[in-house]
């Protein structure tokens, strides 16, 4: 066979391969777009819900929970920003679907076994991120900024002369504004709560290790405190909560982390290719044993 024939042969594969992922990336797009529609027409129920920690808030003031257009079209794209987070909150399951689709025919069975659960808690983490964000973070975030408020009385009366009152600064917030913000704190801690998911998948793959881990804890101490100061408001409240979070999660993917290679450590003792004598394989426990051969690699690898 010629070099031109083996060219074609070879490039006929990934032709395949892209034509599959236009293919998975258009029924993605067609889902989410579908998600969006769907939500689009909610819109106002869905915005009314969020809403419901600032409303909270100002009912425990005392105050009443009217948010206000700034602009005419400002109530459009309130809309079209609810319909983008809910769009991909709908359509992210068959997204997922879509992308698990595309892998799976290119893994092997026991591959696939240790793929699919990082693809079930990826999901799962970010909702209970996003809950957190809302449910508890939020609530206090909005507490600590109404609280820079002024209300203004009618003044002391001195020497039969009525005061000038003092200056009322109160809340009149934007619509866009608060869901801006609202949707910040939700995406940012949905995103931080991947850690553990992300982490452990690396271990699986022998990127990290639980040692690799603790030895860069103070590095990681201080990469979470300006995380904390980028992706949340300049309030401590927030800030500590988003640090206190992140770190907890990242002892958690320590701890996961050490637990898989205590597994795969098992798993190799069983099938004969650990030895505890030889020199570096403790280098095993990240997944690139350097004392094996070539065979042995391989069939760990595969493993």
């Amino acid at each position: 066979m010629s070099t031109g024939d083996e060219i074609e042969d070879s490039s006929a594969p990934l032709i395949e391969h892209l034509a599959e992922l236009r293919t998975r990336l258009i029924h993605s797009v067609m889902y989410f777009l579908g998600g969006m529609i769907i939500c689009f027409t909610i819109a106002t129920p869905i915005f009314n819900y969020l809403t419901a920690p600032l409303c909270s808030v100002l009912a425990d003031r005392g105050q009443d929970c009217d948010l206000i257009f700034i602009s005419p079209q400002e109530g459009f794209f309130v809309a079209i920003k609810v319909s983008l987070l809910g769009g991909f909150i709908l359509a992210f399951p068959f997204i997922a679907n879509q992308m698990w689709r595309f892998v799976a025919p290119g893994l092997y069975r026991n591959e696939k076994g240790a793929f699919l659960p990082f693809l079930v808690a990826s999901p799962f983490m970010f909702i209970l991120g996003a809950s957190f964000a809302f449910y508890v973070v939020t609530p206090l975030a909005y507490d600590f900024f109404l609280g820079f408020q002024q209300f203004g009385n009618a003044g002391e009366v001195v020497d039969g002369v009525q005061g000038a009152a003092p200056l009322s600064v109160v809340f009149q917030g934007s619509a866009q504004e608060y869901l801006n913000l609202t949707i910040k704190f939700i995406v940012a801690f949905g995103l931080c709560f991947q850690l553990p998911v992300l982490l452990t998948l690396m271990g699986k793959a022998g990127l990290v290790s639980a040692v690799g881990l603790r030895a860069v804890r103070k590095y990681a101490v201080v990469g979470i405190l300006i995380l904390a100061a980028l992706v949340t408001p300049p309030d401590v409240i927030t800030q500590g909560i988003l640090f206190v979070v992140v770190y907890g999660l990242y002892e958690i993917s320590i701890q996961l982390v050490a637990r898989v290679e205590r597994q795969r450590e098992a798993k190799l003792r069983a099938e004969g290719l650990w030895f505890d004598d030889e020199e570096g394989m403790e280098e095993d426990l990240t997944g690139h044993p350097e004392d094996l051969d070539d065979d042995e690699a391989d069939q760990d690898k595969r493993s």
